[in-house]
């Protein structure tokens, strides 16, 4: 928008330029044009008049004359007479020549049917068949002309220079209300729902204002509410889910009956799955709440901590997890407490879940720039692109090769949780087959050694 309005406003003021200037242009360039035109055939005819007295006093005043004006203008006089003895050179023939001495009639040739040509050729009658020219060079005129046109140039490209800064300034201003509406819009659309804009501008502005901040406080009210239920909604359901679980457990211990124990199986796994929703919804709805502030944490520590909690899991199936990389216990990363610990288990999870037995589970971790970059790639089947556009929708599942179904929210709190420390994650072919869960997180300074 305020490129158009910039281009408006230079349009309007070249065209107010053309009207006032351009004609002003022209209208002088005539004027040059006629006053040079006059000033000639002025000379030429007075030069005439001593020519056709035809005496010799006549004669040697209109040498005087014509020597006289060639040396002190552009001219050069010429005189076509047999009657008179000034020395003077003679035209060539032509039409114009003779028009003059036998139609009595003065002619006047620019050279050129666009503005003038080099010179300005006049040509006036004199008594007694006789005629003066006069060959006068236009190149004062053409610089006179170039210094009409340039100024004009010139003081046209100031202005428009000029307007388009005013235009600048000027659409900066009509559109700064815009703006700040799209900023909240920008931020709102982040999932920041505490953005609101000022109420600033035209009337038109104030009341999209208002009402887009009544609608975000409303919408704030909501969201809030939402989290607030899902989070005690979640924290309610542990205790008895756990006591179901014991339970079950109790039965299984307490009974030798195939069928039972089997159907006990069963059942225990559901509240397993049923726990797992539970706990990342509670999560989701802490880290939506953002309850915690991103702090400077060792990435290899991190990741050598729950490397080591899951390998054991890993080795029951046969499955080798290999930590590549650049990154050492000095390299630091912007993360909350907890949240890149949650990550490595949902995203661990996933990999173990889809790894066929035997294979292996690769992490590595490594700078990029300004961020740090952890990659965990599996040996499973992979994705389709339509499976990776859905994987981080919630409640969304894959099928891994042990055949569990997960919660549907593992990789939605993964997400959610590298967003919230201002990081990035995406999904990848890995080399070879498999997946790759890629994590980009902000880089931290690093600690004094002291």
């Amino acid at each position: 928008m305020n490129r158009q309005l910039i281009r408006s406003y230079i349009l309007l003021v070249a065209v107010a330029i053309f009207l006032f200037t351009v004609p002003v242009a022209f209208t002088l360039t005539k004027q040059l044009r006629d006053d040079t035109k006059v000033s000639v055939q002025r000379e030429a005819q007075t030069m005439a008049l001593l020519l056709g007295n035809g005496d010799r006093i006549s004669c040697e005043a209109l040498e005087k004359v014509a020597k006289a004006y060639d040396r002190e203008t552009l001219g050069r006089v010429q005189v076509a007479t047999d009657s008179c003895a000034a020395k003077l050179p003679r035209p060539e023939a032509d039409a114009a020549l003779t028009r003059a001495v036998r139609d009595n009639e003065v002619t006047t040739d620019w050279g050129s049917d666009f503005i003038w040509g080099k010179q300005l050729t006049v040509t006036v009658p004199a008594q007694g068949e006789s005629a003066v020219r006069i060959v006068y060079s236009t190149s004062d005129m053409t610089k006179r002309l170039w210094s009409i046109w340039g100024f004009r140039a010139g003081l046209a490209v100031l202005v428009l220079a000029a307007a388009a800064a005013i235009g600048a300034y000027a659409a900066r201003r009509i559109t700064a209300p815009l703006r700040e509406l799209n900023s909240m819009a920008s931020k709102f659309s982040d999932g920041d729902l505490t953005a609101r804009s000022p109420v600033t501008g035209p009337p038109e502005t104030q009341t999209l204002a208002r009402t887009l901040n009544q609608g975000a406080e409303r919408l704030d009210t909501l969201v809030a509410s939402q989290r607030i239920f899902v989070a005690d909604a979640s924290h309610q359901l542990r205790t008895p889910l756990t006591a179901l679980r014991l339970s079950l457990d109790n039965i299984a211990d307490g009974t030798d009956d195939e069928f039972v124990r089997e159907d006990v199986e069963q059942a225990t796994a559901e509240v397993v799955r049923m726990s797992r929703l539970v706990n990342g919804l509670l999560v989701l709805a802490r880290a939506e709440a953002k309850v915690t502030a991103a702090e400077p944490l060792s990435l290899r520590d991190i990741v050598d901590e729950r490397l080591s909690v899951w390998r054991p899991a890993a080795d029951e199936r046969g499955v080798t997890i290999a930590l590549r990389g650049s990154a050492d216990g000095r390299l630091l990363v912007l993360a909350s407490p907890g949240h890149l610990d949650q990550v490595l288990d949902n995203v661990l999870s996933n990999a173990l879940e889809v790894s066929p037995d035997g294979g292996t589970i690769t992490v590595r971790a490594q700078p990029r720039g300004d961020e740090m970059e952890l990659t965990v790639a599996d040996g499973g089947p992979g994705m389709s692109d339509a499976e990776k556009s859905r994987a981080f929708d919630r409640f969304w599942r894959g099928q891994g090769l042990t055949g569990r179904s997960g919660s549907g929210l593992g990789l939605a709190v993964v997400k959610q949780l590298v967003t919230d420390d201002g990081g990035t994650v995406a999904l990848a072919d890995a080399p070879g087959g498999g997946l790759s869960v890629v994590i980009s997180l902000r880089a931290a300074t690093q600690k004094s050694t002291g």
